[in-house]
């Protein structure tokens, strides 16, 4: 007992030191970043994001490479009307020549400034001048590209830095930030992330001595206890699908117990990576080799559900459902939507009793038949799997991309996305496409189910 206090008195005073460095980062990051501030219009408050010095830097500097574009761009058009001015002016000089006596004429080449210098510039000074506002106009291009591409990242920063900010917030307000142990084994250190209803937490377990993640789950006061309920059945059969599960590219479920009457905490694998979420919010698109190992082991995953004797559907694969190790191995986690496949279903597969949830950018098209209760298999996920797959290589999904989930319901956007196009760049190999339009074939009788799909060469790595 007396080893197990002190170990969790070092953890704590690591994790606080962790904290506070955390928290320092935040304040620098913020200045060259920028910050969240306060807007007051009225008796509305409003939350506004206000630029760090580096961003103004930079949008300081691109706004003067724009007014000296403007300036030479003006410049080049006062040439070009010199130029006029001149052809005209010896055009006359020719038609008058006859009438007029002109050796000691002296002419006005330019209406601009009046400039001795700028009025007697021959046809080799225009073109010289121009040759000269073409080059450093690119020139400016050239520096506006490299200050887009050094914007581009600030944004990346940025988007990172807002993250860890929310994460640091709902630390502070979390009722479970003071380094308890729970369950006389588990002791909770730092917040990992907030979600709707729950609250993951790394944490150590004092018995194993191995890191672990507590979710914790939160249950509304407000809720009716049917509801509550509801929510405990919902959670408990969750555990029950993923207690089972044993696989190097799935998260694996340790333990499950009750807190206090409103709050009940899962413990599982630790995975110190990121999730596929933030590796795209950071990389938007990844080389078709670090996209292809993630893929092949999501596969791997997939795999293994399907050969089990309980067959499971996942349902839910996204990116913010795929976990990395230490090491970068890819886990699939969240089973809190998945669908154990009956020993009687037939070909056809199972009804979906549970039309309306998931996340609708990667559920294939069947699952939006309101007209009948659909019928799915494991070709769902092959179809969430091929949405990834395209997101990784593409830096967007191939449907409904820049529309919210509201939106690809009202507007059948799935229902509407029959064939997959691809874009010219970046450059991707025909074995990935094809693969990818294996995976988002529209008929459901048409896609290879998990088993078949992979089959595909391009998911071995095996020597031929």
């Amino acid at each position: 007992m007396k080893q197990m206090k002190v170990l969790s008195d070092l953890l704590i005073a690591v994790s606080k030191a962790e904290r506070q460095e955390a928290r320092m980062r935040i304040r620098q990051e913020s200045f060259r970043l920028g910050n969240v501030g306060v807007m007051r219009a009225g008796t509305i408050i409003s939350e506004i994001w206000e630029d760090g010095q580096a961003i103004k830097d930079l949008n300081s500097h691109l706004k003067s490479l724009l007014e000296t574009k403007e300036t030479i761009e003006r410049h080049r058009k006062s040439l070009k009307k010199r130029q006029s001015d001149k052809l005209y002016i010896f055009m006359a000089i020719y038609f008058l020549h006859s009438f007029f006596f002109l050796e000691k004429m002296s002419f006005c080449l330019d209406k601009g400034d009046g400039s001795d210098a700028e009025t007697s510039m021959s046809e080799e000074d225009i073109v010289l001048q121009d040759e000269i506002c073409k080059s450093r106009l690119t020139s400016i291009k050239r520096e506006e590209e490299q200050y887009m591409r050094e914007r581009d990242r600030y944004e990346l920063e940025k988007g990172r830095l807002i993250r860890e900010m929310k994460r640091l917030r709902d630390e502070d307000g979390s009722r479970f930030n003071n380094f308890q142990i729970l369950h006389h084994r588990y002791a909770l250190l730092n917040l990992l992330g907030k979600g709707g209803f729950s609250e993951v937490y790394k944490a150590f377990d004092l018995v194993e001595y191995k890191y672990v993640a507590c979710k914790l789950h939160g249950l509304n006061a407000q809720w009716s206890e049917e509801k509550k309920q509801s929510y405990i059945r919902h959670a408990i059969r969750e555990y029950n699908i993923h207690k089972t599960l044993v696989h190097p590219n799935i998260v694996r479920l340790w333990d499950i117990f009750e807190i206090d009457h409103n709050t009940f905490c899962t413990v599982l694998e630790y995975c110190s990576g990121k999730d596929l979420d933030a590796v795209l919010k950071a990389t938007p698109i990844l080389p078709e080799k670090e996209a292809r190992i993630i893929i092949v082991q999501i596969f791997q995953g997939l795999v293994y559900l399907n050969k089990r004797g309980q067959k499971i559907i996942h349902y839910d694969l996204k990116p913010g459902n795929v976990l990395f190790d230490e090491v970068g191995v890819a886990k699939v986690t969240d089973f809190g939507l998945s669908k154990i496949v009956e020993d009687d279903v037939g070909s056809q597969g199972m009804e979906l009793t549970s039309q309306g949830a998931g996340t609708y950018w990667y559920l294939p098209p069947e699952c939006f038949d309101l007209s009948k209760t659909p019928f799915i298999s494991s070709k769902v996920d092959v179809w969430s799997a091929g949405v990834m797959f395209y997101q990784m290589l593409y830096g967007r999904r191939p449907f409904g991309h820049d529309q919210t989930q509201e939106r690809i319901l009202r507007e059948d956007t799935i229902i509407n996305a029959r064939r997959v196009e691809f874009p010219s760049k970046p450059a991707v190999s025909n074995e990935a496409k094809d693969l990818i339009r294996r995976c988002l074939t529209y008929n459901q009788s048409e896609r290879p189910d998990v088993l078949t799909i992979t089959q595909d060469h391009y998911l071995s790595y095996a020597k031929k």
